[in-house]
């Protein structure tokens, strides 16, 4: 199973879907919330939530979507980066809800081999999530520091770090 690219794969308007979807539960969202010190009522109480906004239910906070879709990419876009370097912009465009079950994607925007070393390049690619119904709910661009193919050999390949297991005897 591949995990991550290295730049040499990427190819521009190639479009990567994440697979598989996370369905986010309550307890997800609740624990970021703790997590992350995020108390807003919008999250947490329902009771305010039912009452007194327009969603008339707990909306799940953006930056766990943005969280899981980043997660949800790393196995085709950056498992092999040396660095994600910026993060261009991040949309929130519509709430998600417990319950919901998010799909992310990944389109490859540009590819920019380094200036300053022959072994690694830039990739910049957009990620969208969406729900199970296919409402776009986040959008956002990133740029990743991924390495070439002589890289990756000079310091073990795929799996670089991965031990030899040690023969029993007997």
């Amino acid at each position: 199973m591949q995990f991550g690219r290295y730049f040499e794969e990427f190819e521009v308007g190639e479009i990567y879907k994440h697979w598989p979807g996370k369905t986010v539960t309550e307890y997800d969202d609740h624990l970021f919330c703790l997590l992350t010190m995020n108390h807003h009522p919008l999250h947490l109480d329902n009771h305010f939530a039912s009452t007194t906004t327009d969603f008339k239910q707990n909306v799940v906070v953006g930056n766990y979507i943005y969280s899981l879709l980043l997660g949800m990419s790393v196995e085709d876009v950056s498992g092999k980066a040396i660095a994600n370097l910026e993060i261009e912009s991040l949309r929130h465009v519509k709430p998600t809800f417990h319950g919901d079950t998010i799909y992310g994607e990944t389109e490859v925007l540009e590819t920019t081999p380094s200036k300053s070393k022959d072994d690694r390049g830039i990739v910049n690619v957009e990620t969208r999530g969406y729900k199970q119904d296919g409402e776009i709910v986040c959008i956002f661009r990133r740029k990743v520091l991924v390495p070439k193919r002589n890289y990756g050999n000079v310091r073990g390949g795929d799996q670089p770090g991965r031990p030899v297991p040690i023969k029993e005897t007997r």
